[in-house]
Protein backbone atom coordinates (compact mmCIF):
# COMPACT_ATOMS: atom_id res chain seq x y z
CA UNK A 1 0.00 0.00 0.00
CA UNK A 2 1.40 3.38 -0.98
CA UNK A 3 1.88 5.63 2.00
CA UNK A 4 -0.41 8.60 2.49
CA UNK A 5 2.03 11.05 0.93
CA UNK A 6 2.46 9.33 -2.46
CA UNK A 7 -1.12 8.65 -3.48
CA UNK A 8 -3.05 9.76 -6.53
CA UNK A 9 -4.93 13.04 -6.32
CA UNK A 10 -8.63 12.26 -5.91
CA UNK A 11 -11.19 14.83 -7.07
CA UNK A 12 -14.96 14.75 -6.73
CA UNK A 13 -16.23 16.50 -9.89
CA UNK A 14 -19.73 18.00 -10.11
CA UNK A 15 -20.79 19.62 -13.41
CA UNK A 16 -23.69 22.04 -13.73
CA UNK A 17 -26.63 19.93 -14.99
CA UNK A 18 -26.97 21.49 -18.45
CA UNK A 19 -25.48 19.87 -21.53
CA UNK A 20 -23.25 22.85 -22.37
CA UNK A 21 -21.61 22.45 -18.94
CA UNK A 22 -21.57 18.65 -18.76
CA UNK A 23 -19.61 18.28 -22.04
CA UNK A 24 -16.53 20.35 -21.03
CA UNK A 25 -16.71 18.80 -17.55
CA UNK A 26 -16.56 15.26 -18.94
CA UNK A 27 -13.66 16.34 -21.17
CA UNK A 28 -11.76 17.85 -18.23
CA UNK A 29 -12.43 14.76 -16.08
CA UNK A 30 -10.88 12.57 -18.79
CA UNK A 31 -7.92 14.95 -19.14
CA UNK A 32 -7.22 14.95 -15.39
CA UNK A 33 -7.62 11.16 -15.17
CA UNK A 34 -5.12 10.80 -18.00
CA UNK A 35 -2.70 12.81 -15.83
CA UNK A 36 -3.05 10.37 -12.95
CA UNK A 37 -6.08 11.70 -11.03
CA UNK A 38 -8.78 9.54 -9.56
CA UNK A 39 -12.07 11.25 -10.46
CA UNK A 40 -15.47 10.62 -8.92
CA UNK A 41 -17.85 12.26 -11.39
CA UNK A 42 -21.33 13.11 -10.09
CA UNK A 43 -24.11 13.72 -12.59
CA UNK A 44 -27.71 14.50 -11.70
CA UNK A 45 -30.17 11.63 -12.10
CA UNK A 46 -32.13 13.73 -14.59
CA UNK A 47 -29.11 14.34 -16.85
CA UNK A 48 -28.19 10.65 -16.68
CA UNK A 49 -31.78 9.61 -17.40
CA UNK A 50 -31.98 11.82 -20.52
CA UNK A 51 -28.52 10.71 -21.70
CA UNK A 52 -29.45 7.03 -21.23
CA UNK A 53 -32.68 7.56 -23.20
CA UNK A 54 -30.62 8.99 -26.07
CA UNK A 55 -27.94 6.27 -25.81
CA UNK A 56 -29.64 3.09 -24.54
CA UNK A 57 -26.39 1.11 -24.55
CA UNK A 58 -24.61 3.18 -21.84
CA UNK A 59 -26.35 1.46 -18.93
CA UNK A 60 -25.73 2.98 -15.53
CA UNK A 61 -22.24 4.36 -16.16
CA UNK A 62 -21.25 6.80 -18.92
CA UNK A 63 -17.52 6.23 -18.20
CA UNK A 64 -17.50 2.42 -18.54
CA UNK A 65 -15.57 2.47 -21.87
CA UNK A 66 -13.07 5.04 -20.63
CA UNK A 67 -12.28 2.91 -17.58
CA UNK A 68 -11.45 -0.01 -19.86
CA UNK A 69 -8.58 2.10 -21.21
CA UNK A 70 -7.15 2.33 -17.70
CA UNK A 71 -8.45 5.70 -16.48
CA UNK A 72 -9.67 5.83 -12.90
CA UNK A 73 -13.03 7.60 -13.26
CA UNK A 74 -15.87 6.52 -10.99
CA UNK A 75 -19.46 7.59 -11.59
CA UNK A 76 -22.39 8.42 -9.34
CA UNK A 77 -25.71 10.20 -9.75
CA UNK A 78 -27.62 12.41 -7.36
CA UNK A 79 -31.05 14.05 -7.34
CA UNK A 80 -31.27 17.74 -8.26
CA UNK A 81 -34.35 17.99 -6.05
CA UNK A 82 -36.95 17.52 -8.83
CA UNK A 83 -38.59 14.37 -10.26
CA UNK A 84 -36.52 12.81 -13.07
CA UNK A 85 -39.23 13.25 -15.73
CA UNK A 86 -39.95 16.90 -14.84
CA UNK A 87 -39.54 19.21 -17.90
CA UNK A 88 -36.70 21.45 -16.74
CA UNK A 89 -36.46 23.36 -20.02
CA UNK A 90 -40.13 24.36 -19.92
CA UNK A 91 -39.91 25.32 -16.22
CA UNK A 92 -36.52 27.00 -16.20
CA UNK A 93 -37.06 29.14 -13.08
CA UNK A 94 -38.34 26.21 -11.04
CA UNK A 95 -35.33 24.14 -12.14
CA UNK A 96 -32.91 26.94 -11.20
CA UNK A 97 -34.65 27.43 -7.84
CA UNK A 98 -34.16 23.74 -7.12
CA UNK A 99 -30.44 24.03 -7.96
CA UNK A 100 -30.22 27.09 -5.71
CA UNK A 101 -32.11 25.70 -2.70
CA UNK A 102 -32.39 21.88 -2.84
CA UNK A 103 -29.42 20.50 -4.72
CA UNK A 104 -26.73 21.25 -2.12
CA UNK A 105 -28.36 18.92 0.46
CA UNK A 106 -28.12 16.01 -1.99
CA UNK A 107 -24.52 16.91 -2.87
CA UNK A 108 -23.61 17.24 0.81
CA UNK A 109 -24.95 13.73 1.41
CA UNK A 110 -23.10 12.08 -1.48
CA UNK A 111 -19.78 13.89 -0.78
CA UNK A 112 -20.12 12.94 2.90
CA UNK A 113 -20.68 9.33 1.93
CA UNK A 114 -17.57 9.22 -0.32
CA UNK A 115 -15.34 10.95 2.24
CA UNK A 116 -16.82 8.86 5.06
CA UNK A 117 -16.06 5.60 3.25
CA UNK A 118 -12.40 6.07 4.16
CA UNK A 119 -11.52 6.96 0.58
CA UNK A 120 -8.94 9.78 0.62
CA UNK A 121 -10.36 12.74 -1.34
CA UNK A 122 -8.31 15.89 -1.94
CA UNK A 123 -10.48 18.38 -3.77
CA UNK A 124 -13.94 19.24 -5.01
CA UNK A 125 -14.11 20.45 -8.63
CA UNK A 126 -17.45 22.11 -9.21
CA UNK A 127 -18.97 24.45 -11.76
CA UNK A 128 -18.56 28.10 -10.79
CA UNK A 129 -22.34 28.63 -11.03
CA UNK A 130 -22.97 26.49 -7.93
CA UNK A 131 -23.50 28.65 -4.86
CA UNK A 132 -22.39 26.13 -2.23
CA UNK A 133 -19.11 24.66 -3.48
CA UNK A 134 -16.64 26.34 -1.12
CA UNK A 135 -18.86 25.62 1.90
CA UNK A 136 -19.17 21.90 1.14
CA UNK A 137 -15.45 21.67 0.33
CA UNK A 138 -14.58 23.34 3.62
CA UNK A 139 -16.98 21.12 5.59
CA UNK A 140 -15.22 17.98 4.36
CA UNK A 141 -11.68 19.39 4.45
CA UNK A 142 -11.27 19.53 0.65
CA UNK A 143 -9.68 22.14 -1.59
CA UNK A 144 -12.20 23.87 -3.87
CA UNK A 145 -11.45 24.08 -7.60
CA UNK A 146 -13.96 26.26 -9.44
CA UNK A 147 -14.47 25.25 -13.08
CA UNK A 148 -15.56 28.04 -15.43
CA UNK A 149 -16.86 26.79 -18.79
CA UNK A 150 -17.22 30.22 -20.43
CA UNK A 151 -14.69 32.88 -21.51
CA UNK A 152 -12.60 34.84 -19.02
CA UNK A 153 -14.35 38.06 -20.16
CA UNK A 154 -17.68 36.72 -18.88
CA UNK A 155 -16.11 35.60 -15.60
CA UNK A 156 -14.58 39.02 -15.01
CA UNK A 157 -17.86 40.90 -15.66
CA UNK A 158 -19.64 38.74 -13.07
CA UNK A 159 -16.69 38.89 -10.69
CA UNK A 160 -16.72 42.70 -10.77
CA UNK A 161 -20.49 43.20 -10.36
CA UNK A 162 -19.77 45.64 -7.54
CA UNK A 163 -17.84 47.87 -9.98
CA UNK A 164 -20.72 47.77 -12.48
CA UNK A 165 -23.16 48.71 -9.69
CA UNK A 166 -20.98 51.52 -8.34
CA UNK A 167 -20.68 53.01 -11.82
CA UNK A 168 -24.39 52.69 -12.59
CA UNK A 169 -24.09 50.11 -15.38
CA UNK A 170 -26.00 47.43 -13.47
CA UNK A 171 -28.74 47.12 -10.91
CA UNK A 172 -30.33 50.56 -11.44
CA UNK A 173 -33.79 51.39 -12.77
CA UNK A 174 -32.09 53.53 -15.41
CA UNK A 175 -28.68 52.04 -16.17
CA UNK A 176 -25.94 54.01 -17.94
CA UNK A 177 -25.60 53.17 -21.61
CA UNK A 178 -22.11 54.52 -22.28
CA UNK A 179 -19.08 52.28 -22.88
CA UNK A 180 -17.65 50.46 -19.83
CA UNK A 181 -13.95 51.34 -19.66
CA UNK A 182 -13.06 50.63 -16.02
CA UNK A 183 -13.13 46.82 -16.01
CA UNK A 184 -9.67 45.48 -14.99
CA UNK A 185 -7.90 43.94 -17.99
CA UNK A 186 -10.69 44.81 -20.45
CA UNK A 187 -10.27 47.71 -22.86
CA UNK A 188 -13.95 48.41 -23.43
CA UNK A 189 -17.33 46.68 -23.29
CA UNK A 190 -20.64 48.06 -24.53
CA UNK A 191 -23.56 47.46 -22.12
CA UNK A 192 -25.39 45.59 -24.93
CA UNK A 193 -22.47 43.11 -24.99
CA UNK A 194 -22.83 42.16 -21.35
CA UNK A 195 -24.53 38.89 -20.42
CA UNK A 196 -28.33 39.02 -20.66
CA UNK A 197 -28.67 38.87 -16.86
CA UNK A 198 -26.58 42.03 -16.51
CA UNK A 199 -28.81 43.85 -18.99
CA UNK A 200 -31.99 43.09 -17.02
CA UNK A 201 -33.58 45.88 -14.98
CA UNK A 202 -35.26 43.33 -12.68
CA UNK A 203 -32.37 41.75 -10.78
CA UNK A 204 -34.50 39.75 -8.34
CA UNK A 205 -34.89 36.59 -10.45
CA UNK A 206 -33.63 33.20 -9.30
CA UNK A 207 -30.84 33.38 -11.92
CA UNK A 208 -29.65 36.68 -10.46
CA UNK A 209 -29.62 35.15 -6.99
CA UNK A 210 -27.52 32.27 -8.34
CA UNK A 211 -25.06 34.66 -10.01
CA UNK A 212 -24.68 36.91 -6.95
CA UNK A 213 -24.16 33.96 -4.59
CA UNK A 214 -21.99 31.92 -6.95
CA UNK A 215 -19.51 34.75 -7.50
CA UNK A 216 -19.30 35.47 -3.77
CA UNK A 217 -18.52 31.78 -3.37
CA UNK A 218 -15.98 31.81 -6.23
CA UNK A 219 -13.93 34.33 -4.26
CA UNK A 220 -13.22 31.47 -1.82
CA UNK A 221 -11.92 29.11 -4.53
CA UNK A 222 -8.40 27.74 -4.13
CA UNK A 223 -8.11 27.60 -7.94
CA UNK A 224 -10.22 28.61 -10.96
CA UNK A 225 -9.83 26.55 -14.14
CA UNK A 226 -11.20 28.19 -17.29
CA UNK A 227 -12.01 26.65 -20.67
CA UNK A 228 -10.36 29.45 -22.64
CA UNK A 229 -7.01 30.20 -24.27
CA UNK A 230 -4.54 32.52 -22.56
CA UNK A 231 -3.36 34.13 -25.79
CA UNK A 232 -6.92 35.09 -26.80
CA UNK A 233 -7.80 36.81 -23.51
CA UNK A 234 -4.40 37.75 -22.13
CA UNK A 235 -5.22 41.12 -20.56
CA UNK A 236 -8.39 39.85 -18.90
CA UNK A 237 -6.69 36.73 -17.53
CA UNK A 238 -3.65 38.65 -16.21
CA UNK A 239 -5.91 41.07 -14.33
CA UNK A 240 -7.96 38.20 -12.89
CA UNK A 241 -4.87 36.25 -11.89
CA UNK A 242 -3.92 39.12 -9.58
CA UNK A 243 -7.11 38.44 -7.58
CA UNK A 244 -7.71 34.69 -7.87
CA UNK A 245 -5.50 31.76 -9.02
CA UNK A 246 -6.98 31.65 -12.54
CA UNK A 247 -5.73 29.16 -15.12
CA UNK A 248 -6.67 29.12 -18.82
CA UNK A 249 -6.52 25.45 -19.82
CA UNK A 250 -8.73 25.34 -22.92
CA UNK A 251 -9.99 24.41 -25.33
CA UNK A 252 -10.90 21.16 -23.60
CA UNK A 253 -12.12 18.81 -26.32
CA UNK A 254 -12.77 15.06 -26.23
CA UNK A 255 -9.59 13.08 -27.06
CA UNK A 256 -10.81 12.17 -30.58
CA UNK A 257 -12.71 15.49 -31.12
CA UNK A 258 -15.36 13.97 -33.44
CA UNK A 259 -15.73 10.71 -31.51
CA UNK A 260 -16.00 10.51 -27.75
CA UNK A 261 -16.04 7.35 -25.65
CA UNK A 262 -18.44 9.06 -23.26
CA UNK A 263 -22.07 9.79 -24.13
CA UNK A 264 -22.82 13.41 -23.27
CA UNK A 265 -25.62 14.22 -25.72
CA UNK A 266 -29.10 14.53 -24.22
CA UNK A 267 -30.74 13.61 -27.55
CA UNK A 268 -30.12 10.77 -29.95
CA UNK A 269 -27.93 11.94 -32.82
CA UNK A 270 -28.80 11.72 -36.51
CA UNK A 271 -25.96 10.69 -38.81
CA UNK A 272 -25.55 13.44 -41.41
CA UNK A 273 -22.35 12.20 -43.01
CA UNK A 274 -23.89 10.62 -46.12
CA UNK A 275 -25.88 13.77 -46.89
CA UNK A 276 -22.82 15.98 -46.30
CA UNK A 277 -20.57 13.71 -48.39
CA UNK A 278 -22.61 14.61 -51.48
CA UNK A 279 -22.20 18.36 -51.01
CA UNK A 280 -19.39 20.51 -52.46
CA UNK A 281 -16.56 21.67 -50.20
CA UNK A 282 -17.62 24.55 -47.91
CA UNK A 283 -21.11 24.81 -49.41
CA UNK A 284 -23.30 23.90 -46.41
CA UNK A 285 -24.45 26.26 -43.66
CA UNK A 286 -24.80 24.36 -40.38
CA UNK A 287 -27.45 25.91 -38.09
CA UNK A 288 -27.97 25.03 -34.44
CA UNK A 289 -29.12 27.04 -31.43
CA UNK A 290 -27.65 24.73 -28.82
CA UNK A 291 -29.05 22.42 -26.21
CA UNK A 292 -31.09 24.70 -23.97
CA UNK A 293 -32.04 28.23 -25.03
CA UNK A 294 -35.36 28.85 -26.77
CA UNK A 295 -36.08 30.88 -29.90
CA UNK A 296 -39.23 33.00 -30.29
CA UNK A 297 -41.57 31.42 -32.83
CA UNK A 298 -41.85 34.66 -34.82
CA UNK A 299 -38.03 34.85 -35.11
CA UNK A 300 -37.70 31.17 -35.99
CA UNK A 301 -40.20 31.68 -38.84
CA UNK A 302 -38.22 34.68 -40.19
CA UNK A 303 -34.97 32.68 -40.00
CA UNK A 304 -36.63 29.79 -41.87
CA UNK A 305 -37.94 32.15 -44.56
CA UNK A 306 -34.50 33.78 -44.79
CA UNK A 307 -32.82 30.40 -45.28
CA UNK A 308 -35.35 29.59 -48.02
CA UNK A 309 -34.69 32.96 -49.66
CA UNK A 310 -30.88 32.54 -49.51
CA UNK A 311 -30.80 29.49 -51.83
CA UNK A 312 -27.89 28.15 -49.72
CA UNK A 313 -27.73 24.43 -48.74
CA UNK A 314 -28.18 24.00 -45.00
CA UNK A 315 -28.21 21.41 -42.24
CA UNK A 316 -30.47 22.63 -39.45
CA UNK A 317 -30.62 21.12 -35.98
CA UNK A 318 -34.07 21.89 -34.57
CA UNK A 319 -34.60 20.45 -31.10
CA UNK A 320 -38.21 19.36 -30.61
CA UNK A 321 -38.49 21.99 -27.83
CA UNK A 322 -36.63 24.81 -29.64
CA UNK A 323 -39.65 27.14 -29.25
CA UNK A 324 -41.33 25.25 -26.41
CA UNK A 325 -42.04 21.68 -25.41
CA UNK A 326 -45.69 22.50 -26.19
CA UNK A 327 -45.01 23.47 -29.83
CA UNK A 328 -43.07 20.71 -31.54
CA UNK A 329 -43.48 21.87 -35.16
CA UNK A 330 -42.91 25.62 -35.28
CA UNK A 331 -41.72 25.89 -38.92
CA UNK A 332 -43.79 27.79 -41.52
CA UNK A 333 -46.33 25.74 -43.50
CA UNK A 334 -44.77 24.40 -46.70
CA UNK A 335 -41.19 25.29 -45.65
CA UNK A 336 -39.80 21.75 -45.55
CA UNK A 337 -41.25 21.05 -48.99
CA UNK A 338 -39.79 24.25 -50.43
CA UNK A 339 -36.21 23.54 -49.26
CA UNK A 340 -36.14 19.73 -49.37
CA UNK A 341 -33.65 19.55 -52.27
CA UNK A 342 -30.96 21.48 -50.41
CA UNK A 343 -31.62 20.95 -46.73
CA UNK A 344 -31.50 18.41 -43.96
CA UNK A 345 -33.55 19.21 -40.85
CA UNK A 346 -32.91 16.96 -37.84
CA UNK A 347 -33.57 17.03 -34.07
CA UNK A 348 -29.89 16.59 -33.04
CA UNK A 349 -26.47 15.52 -34.34
CA UNK A 350 -22.83 15.15 -33.33
CA UNK A 351 -21.89 18.81 -33.76
CA UNK A 352 -18.12 18.23 -33.82
CA UNK A 353 -18.47 15.75 -36.67
CA UNK A 354 -20.60 18.18 -38.71
CA UNK A 355 -18.26 21.14 -38.11
CA UNK A 356 -15.24 19.01 -39.04
CA UNK A 357 -16.83 17.85 -42.33
CA UNK A 358 -15.27 19.48 -45.43
CA UNK A 359 -18.74 20.38 -46.82
CA UNK A 360 -19.50 22.66 -43.84
CA UNK A 361 -18.67 26.28 -44.72
CA UNK A 362 -20.46 28.34 -42.07
CA UNK A 363 -22.18 28.01 -38.70
CA UNK A 364 -25.39 29.85 -37.76
CA UNK A 365 -25.07 29.70 -33.99
CA UNK A 366 -26.49 31.01 -30.72
CA UNK A 367 -22.84 31.62 -29.70
CA UNK A 368 -22.64 29.15 -26.84
CA UNK A 369 -18.99 28.98 -25.80
CA UNK A 370 -18.54 25.28 -26.68
CA UNK A 371 -19.93 26.01 -30.17
CA UNK A 372 -17.56 28.95 -30.63
CA UNK A 373 -14.48 26.91 -29.64
CA UNK A 374 -15.52 23.93 -31.78
CA UNK A 375 -16.15 26.15 -34.79
CA UNK A 376 -12.74 27.81 -34.43
CA UNK A 377 -11.07 24.41 -34.20
CA UNK A 378 -12.74 23.35 -37.46
CA UNK A 379 -11.95 26.66 -39.21
CA UNK A 380 -15.64 27.45 -39.75
CA UNK A 381 -16.70 31.15 -39.61
CA UNK A 382 -19.79 32.07 -37.61
CA UNK A 383 -23.12 33.76 -38.18
CA UNK A 384 -24.14 34.94 -34.72
CA UNK A 385 -27.61 34.97 -33.21
CA UNK A 386 -27.19 35.15 -29.40
CA UNK A 387 -30.25 34.27 -27.33
CA UNK A 388 -29.34 34.23 -23.65
CA UNK A 389 -26.76 34.62 -20.89
CA UNK A 390 -23.05 34.70 -22.03
CA UNK A 391 -23.94 34.40 -25.72
CA UNK A 392 -24.10 38.20 -26.20
CA UNK A 393 -20.61 38.58 -24.75
CA UNK A 394 -19.27 35.64 -26.79
CA UNK A 395 -20.69 37.34 -29.89
CA UNK A 396 -18.61 40.44 -29.10
CA UNK A 397 -15.45 38.32 -29.02
CA UNK A 398 -16.33 36.53 -32.29
CA UNK A 399 -17.53 39.52 -34.34
CA UNK A 400 -15.93 42.64 -32.85
CA UNK A 401 -12.64 41.38 -31.37
CA UNK A 402 -11.60 38.39 -33.49
CA UNK A 403 -13.54 39.39 -36.65
CA UNK A 404 -14.19 35.78 -37.64
CA UNK A 405 -17.95 36.08 -38.01
CA UNK A 406 -20.89 38.41 -38.59
CA UNK A 407 -24.21 39.10 -36.92
CA UNK A 408 -27.28 37.36 -38.31
CA UNK A 409 -29.17 40.54 -37.57
CA UNK A 410 -28.12 43.98 -36.40
CA UNK A 411 -31.53 44.74 -34.95
CA UNK A 412 -34.42 42.85 -33.46
CA UNK A 413 -36.83 41.58 -34.62
CA UNK A 414 -34.87 39.79 -37.30
CA UNK A 415 -36.22 39.89 -40.88
CA UNK A 416 -36.03 37.24 -43.58
CA UNK A 417 -34.29 39.66 -45.98
CA UNK A 418 -31.52 40.39 -43.48
CA UNK A 419 -31.14 36.65 -42.73
CA UNK A 420 -30.83 35.86 -46.43
CA UNK A 421 -28.33 38.68 -47.06
CA UNK A 422 -26.10 37.72 -44.14
CA UNK A 423 -26.22 34.00 -44.91
CA UNK A 424 -25.05 34.79 -48.44
CA UNK A 425 -22.41 37.23 -47.19
CA UNK A 426 -20.85 34.55 -44.96
CA UNK A 427 -21.20 31.66 -47.40
CA UNK A 428 -20.10 33.31 -50.65
CA UNK A 429 -16.50 32.62 -51.66
CA UNK A 430 -15.76 36.28 -52.17
CA UNK A 431 -17.37 38.12 -49.26
CA UNK A 432 -16.93 35.26 -46.78
CA UNK A 433 -13.23 34.89 -47.42
CA UNK A 434 -12.07 37.46 -44.84
CA UNK A 435 -13.94 35.55 -42.09
CA UNK A 436 -12.46 32.22 -43.18
CA UNK A 437 -8.97 33.73 -43.07
CA UNK A 438 -9.59 35.21 -39.59
CA UNK A 439 -11.00 32.02 -38.10
CA UNK A 440 -7.91 30.13 -39.25
CA UNK A 441 -5.70 32.76 -37.58
CA UNK A 442 -7.61 32.34 -34.31
CA UNK A 443 -7.35 28.56 -34.67
CA UNK A 444 -3.54 29.01 -34.61
CA UNK A 445 -3.88 30.39 -31.05
CA UNK A 446 -5.79 27.24 -30.06
CA UNK A 447 -3.22 24.98 -31.73
CA UNK A 448 -0.35 26.79 -30.00
CA UNK A 449 -2.09 26.53 -26.61
CA UNK A 450 -2.57 22.77 -27.04
CA UNK A 451 0.89 22.08 -28.50
CA UNK A 452 3.60 20.46 -26.33
CA UNK A 453 4.79 23.22 -23.97
CA UNK A 454 1.79 25.34 -25.05
CA UNK A 455 0.10 27.65 -22.53
CA UNK A 456 -2.89 25.41 -21.73
CA UNK A 457 -0.82 22.31 -20.98
CA UNK A 458 1.68 24.36 -18.98
CA UNK A 459 -1.12 25.99 -16.97
CA UNK A 460 -2.79 22.63 -16.26
CA UNK A 461 0.51 21.13 -15.09
CA UNK A 462 1.15 24.16 -12.88
CA UNK A 463 -2.34 23.83 -11.37
CA UNK A 464 -1.73 20.11 -10.65
CA UNK A 465 1.65 20.84 -9.09
CA UNK A 466 0.21 23.57 -6.85
CA UNK A 467 -2.80 21.43 -5.91
CA UNK A 468 -0.49 18.60 -4.87
CA UNK A 469 1.69 20.99 -2.89
CA UNK A 470 -1.39 22.32 -1.05
CA UNK A 471 -2.48 18.73 -0.30
CA UNK A 472 1.12 17.61 0.40
CA UNK A 473 0.84 14.83 -2.18
CA UNK A 474 4.21 13.65 -3.42
CA UNK A 475 4.36 12.48 -7.04
CA UNK A 476 4.01 8.70 -7.31
CA UNK A 477 7.34 7.29 -8.38
CA UNK A 478 6.89 5.53 -11.72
Amino acid sequence: MADESSQKSHAIFIPYPLQGHVIPSVNLAIKLASKGFTITFINTQAVHHQTAKAHPDIGSDIFAKVRESGLDIRYATVSDGLPVEFDRSLHHDQFMASLLHEFSAHVDEVVGRIVGSGEKVHCLIADTFFVWSSKIAKKFGLLYVSYWTEPALVFTLYYHLDLLRENGHFGQQECREDTIKYMPGVEAVEPRDMMSYLQDTDTTSVCHQIIFNAFQDAKNADFVLCNTVQDLELGTISALHAKVPFYAIGPIFPPGFTKSNVATSLWSESDCSQWLDKKPHGSVLYASFGSYAHVKKSELIEIAKGLALSKVSFLWVLRPDIVSSDDTDPLPVGFKEEVKDRSMIIPWCCQNAVLAHPATGGFLTHCGWNSVLESIWCGVPLLCFPLLTDQFTNRKLVVDDWKMGINLSNKRPVTKEEVSDNVNCLMSWKSGDEYRVKVKEVRKSLENALAPNGSSGTNLDLFIKQLKAKCQIKPISQ
